[in-house]
């Protein structure tokens, strides 16, 4: 397997990653998601994506009892997980200071780890200042809840604004 930085940290992450998007709670149950799980983790694979999103939670369930099944040294493997859509009511979703908190929280409890090692906002939020996010996702890794966090689908303006603010703090 190869490995590549992630950015311009020094966390190397398998060129592979193994998603649960489609497969976790849907189409795989526990032990098949075991299994699969192995399967990319004996030749390598050391970076597992997950988000709060994926079937409602169940996903990130089913990928920390996966692992705790598994035994894997926490040192030997890369947990990402993404928060927006958490759940119907207002403060479940986006991308506010609370909702971001609360969601990695829930997060770790469903995976059962200590801390994610990469944590993406899954979306861009219209209706929260970036600055707030910046400032939440800031209170998550200075709390040792997440090592690294990231976007996903945010545009360049965006991301410019993000890394702004984060020199800041």
């Amino acid at each position: 397997m190869n490995y590549r930085r992630l950015g311009k940290t020094g966390l190397k992450v398998s060129e592979l990653s193994y998603g649960s998007w489609v497969t976790f709670s849907f189409q795989l149950k526990l032990d098949d998601a075991t299994n699969m799980m192995k399967l990319a983790y004996d030749p390598g694979i050391n970076f597992f994506d997950n988000a709060e999103a994926y079937a409602s939670g169940r996903s990130e369930m089913i990928m920390g009892d996966a692992i705790k099944n598994l035994g894997w040294s926490r040192d030997s493997f890369v947990i990402s997980s993404k928060v927006f859509w958490g759940g119907d009511r207002p403060t479940q979703r986006g991308l506010s200071h609370k909702h971001i908190i609360d969601a990695c929280n829930n997060a770790l409890k469903r995976l059962n780890l200590d801390y994610l090692d990469l944590y993406f906002c899954h979306r861009p939020d219209p209706e929260t200042p970036i600055e707030e996010t910046v400032r939440a996702m800031h209170t998550l890794v200075m709390q040792g809840k997440i090592c690294y966090w990231g976007t996903s689908e945010w545009s360049c303006g965006e991301i410019e604004e993000a890394y702004s603010v984060a020199r800041k703090i």
